[in-house]
């Protein structure tokens, strides 16, 4: 498969790139400290067209690619893991399941502004005991005339505070089990829909993260996304899609890493030489160039599949897993090779590592990536 860019995705790079160095890196320190929001990023990237950057321009969207994403979100991860997963969540959850399932009604009146950047999604699945088993839903909606009653708690939701439209996964079938569970689309202000308090995390801490609190919470039935009964089947098909945008936040995280190890490495001197001249460091450096552009092949050949509309479920599953690992490995090698000012924020590598570790967690654990790529294996050989 040849990844030749076009000039067109060789221009959003490159704007991505100068905003991310311009707009993005500059306050991330800050922001990691504080744990702030970066409301006014997300605005400057709205403006840009970076929000709903694959959705079409009939709906708001820029009408981009997959592998444009793919780069852009590596660019913006590089100065700031958090702002790539704030921007990967309302693109590749929220703006890509509400274009292919959502009705007319939904994408007029909701799609388009979170495409355009006006408003944010959040994409909200897990539960205290539904995590990496997103079969074991708890969370209810009963049918009550035109309307859904929604009771039910959520967990760890990216965007969960700031966002403005949630797609919440709902139990309406019990007996079907997951054939039984329904997507709704609820609006922040609904009675009835409350957040918990604001998870103090390790890493992307620019990003917030919540739990939902439903409450008798009723929800109009002209916003089941798709159709009742197919909340699973939403969710998994959205997720796939989600993958790529991890495995790219991931690569922003390993190309960051390495990109100041080189520049460390060319400056630091021991033993009368800089510590580049040095074999021990030539080889870390060696390997997490080899590794990042082996996840970053990974991460293009899953966007090139999709753009080609051909199944890449096992490959997203693929770029995710090894982009993942890669970014934890780069941050560890960068603190490695830093010495004690790795360990210090004023150098950002350890912050690298902090971020990089829910690389291998969220939109599916390294264990459930290895679980859809070895099912996929056996479903071609005929195991």
């Amino acid at each position: 498969m040849q990844f030749e860019l076009t000039e067109d995705q060789l221009m959003v790079q490159q704007a991505a790139k100068e905003f991310a160095e311009k707009e993005i890196a500059p306050g991330s320190i800050e922001r990691d400290i504080k744990a702030e929001f970066p409301t006014d990023i997300i605005k400057k990237l709205g403006e840009l067209g970076f929000m709903g950057m694959m959705v079409s321009p009939e709906y708001g969207g820029a009408g981009y690619d997959t592998v444009s994403y793919v780069l852009a979100m590596m660019e913006i991860s590089k100065a700031d893991a958090s702002v790539g997963v704030i921007l990967s969540v309302n693109n590749s959850l929220v703006c890509w399941g509400l274009e292919q399932y959502g009705s007319e009604y939904l994408k007029k009146k909701y799609l388009v502004p979170l495409a355009s950047g006006e408003k944010l999604g959040a994409f909200a699945l897990s539960e205290p005991e539904a995590g990496s088993d997103a079969t074991n839903q708890h969370t209810t909606a009963e049918k009550d005339g035109d309307f859904y009653v929604l009771n039910g708690t959520k967990n760890w939701i990216t965007n969960g505070l700031s966002a403005d439209y949630f797609l919440v996964m709902a139990q309406t079938d019990r007996p079907k089990a997951h054939k039984g569970i329904t997507t709704f689309l609820v609006e922040k202000g609904t009675p009835g829909f409350e957040h918990g308090k604001k998870e103090d995390k390790l890493g992307i801490r620019g990003s917030d993260t919540c739990s939902l609190l439903f409450t008798n919470c009723r929800v109009p039935a002209e916003n089941i996304v798709w159709e009742e009964g197919k909340g699973f089947n939403f969710a998994m098909n959205t997720l796939n899609g989600g993958r790529i945008g991890i495995a790219s936040q991931a690569l922003g995280i390993a190309l960051a890493s390495l990109e100041a190890s080189v520049k460390y490495a060319k400056q630091r001197k021991a033993f009368g030489t800089v510590i580049a001249n040095h074999q021990a460091i030539q080889f870390k450096l060696a390997d997490m160039d080899m590794h990042f552009e082996a996840a970053k092949a990974l991460t293009l050949q899953a966007a090139a599949l999709k753009d080609a509309h051909k199944p890449y479920a096992k490959e997203a599953a693929m770029a995710k897993l090894y982009a993942s690992k890669t970014a934890v490995d780069c941050a560890l090698e960068a603190i490695q090779i830093h010495g004690g000012y790795g360990y210090v924020r004023e150098y950002l590598v350890e912050r690298y590592l902090r971020d990089s570790k829910i690389t291998e967690i969220y939109e599916g654990t390294s264990e459930i990536q290895r679980m859809v790529i070895a099912r996929a294996l056996l479903n071609e050989t005929g195991g």
